[in-house]
């Protein structure tokens, strides 16, 4: 699913206009990633939570040059799930999710 297919289904389901549920789609992916990116974690209960991790410093290679080179420690985002929403994805589903190439 795509954020296209996102707004166009929770446009239906609700009644409300496309333009107003990408408006605030988008302005929830941009609170998110602020958020995150001032060092502070996102929890939505029953959902779950967006954090940052802390990377250690490694040591990793170029390949094209054969060269070790120092990865410096970092932070990434991850989203881990609550286990309510874990547990209703292993009832729902079945089979294999299809992977879409673009």
């Amino acid at each position: 699913m795509r954020k296209a297919d996102l707004v166009n289904l929770i446009s239906e389901k609700t009644g409300v206009p496309k333009v107003d549920v990408l408006v605030t789609l988008e302005m929830f992916f941009s609170e998110v990633k602020s958020t995150l990116s001032s060092g502070e974690n996102v929890y939505i209960r029953g959902f779950g939570s967006y954090i940052i991790k802390k990377r250690a410093k490694k040591i990793g290679r170029h390949i094209k040059k054969n060269v070790a080179i120092e990865i410096p420690e970092h932070f990434i985002p991850t989203f881990k799930p609550s286990k309510v929403f874990v547990e209703q994805v292993k009832q729902n589903v079945t089979e294999e999710p299809k992977v879409e190439k673009e």
